[in-house]
């Protein structure tokens, strides 16, 4: 339906990922070319994921047809997920990612009321073609839920950006200003089709994301909110390393940071995991990479020696949840972790 108001204009936003859920949308993994060597290691952990989400909300899975259906539950009955907490929809997708191809749901709590924004997406700067079907889930899901539907025109991904649910929005100029999203627009333009499309009044920017990242710096790699004025963001102990200048500059720029009500940002350190390569590639491992969900936090571990205290920073950071650590190792040779993998769709 064509749109004569952006969802700000219409009372609606991007709530905050702790904001109660209805449900976790994924997208199940079956692209090969994503896990060269290794698809069929990473499904005891996406079900084991699954089975942890499925402890507080429902889950709502894209699958390309009838017989990807009836192998999903059979992994899905294996890991012992209850299916009843499970739904699943035939709409094709060309890869896993949901973050970034999925819907991106507003709300209206006083008109008790649930909108989709439907960004175009292009595979990360048509990095992996083809990626027709996933350009269109958002819209496909909208339809089958009844929702209207707004089409900003540009290129977003749901990893590119954070959400306090009070107003601001933070994401990095590495992938916003990048030539192989939107060349056309400027950064003021930009931030003004985020305030329109994700309701929100204010824009803050780091520079870079971390190295191995395909996705150009997608902010859910380096920073990413706790509450509403509290940020948790990566930093790398070895000087050595190819990320400790990027990540330190990240650091420098949030502390120069203020919220709308004109607070600094609370500020926590979270530990990068070692280094990880696979085959000589440098992979994007990040202990930011965690999903928060209705009934927990869940965060990609990598085997390493700082697994157990990054968990332990997160289990400060969310009182109300517990944070549970999910083996990642084998997840991160497709470039993206657990919320590379979902997208919420909060309650109205």
């Amino acid at each position: 339906m064509a749109q004569t108001n952006f969802p700000a204009t219409d009372g609606f936003y991007f709530p905050a990922e702790w904001h109660k859920h209805t449900a976790t949308w994924l997208s199940w993994p079956h692209k090969g070319e994503s896990w060269p060597g290794k698809i069929d290691l990473i499904y005891p952990k996406y079900c084991e994921f699954i089975k942890v989400l499925t402890e507080g909300e429902l889950v709502r899975i894209n699958l390309v047809d009838e017989q990807m259906t009836a192998v999903a539950k059979q992994q899905l009955l294996a890991a012992g997920v209850h299916l009843d907490k499970v739904e699943f929809f035939q709409f094709p997708t060309n890869d896993a990612w949901c973050r970034d191809h999925g819907p991106a749901f507003l709300i209206n709590p006083a008109k008790k009321q649930k909108v989709i924004v439907d960004w175009d997406y292009n595979a990360w700067g048509n990095k992996y073609p083809p990626y027709d079907l996933d350009d269109v889930i958002p819209t496909k899901i909208a339809e089958r839920l009844g929702l209207p539907v707004y089409h900003p025109g540009i290129v977003m991904e749901g990893g590119s950006v954070d959400f306090n649910g009070k107003g601001t929005l933070i994401t990095s100029t590495a992938c916003l200003l990048n030539k192989n999203r939107n060349p056309q627009l400027s950064q003021q333009q930009i931030e003004g089709y985020l305030r329109n499309y994700y309701g929100v009044e204010q824009v803050l920017w780091v520079n870079e994301g971390i190295i191995g990242d395909d996705t150009d710096g997608h902010i859910d790699d380096t920073v990413r909110f706790v509450n509403e004025d509290t940020v948790v963001t990566v930093v790398e102990a070895n000087k050595n390393d190819e990320n400790y200048e990027i990540l330190q500059e990240n650091l420098q720029a949030l502390k120069s940071m203020r919220l709308l009500n004109g607070k600094q940002l609370n500020i926590i350190e979270l530990p990068m995991p070692e280094p990880i390569f696979y085959q000589d590639q440098r992979l994007p491992a990040s202990y930011a990479n965690f999903y928060i969900a209705n009934a927990a936090v869940i965060m990609p571990t990598f085997r390493g020696v700082n697994d157990q205290k990054a968990l332990d920073i997160l289990q400060l950071c969310f009182p109300d949840r517990k944070v549970v650590g999910i083996d990642s190792t084998d997840i991160i040779w497709g470039l993206g972790s657990f919320h590379c993998l979902s997208q919420q769709e909060p309650e109205v």
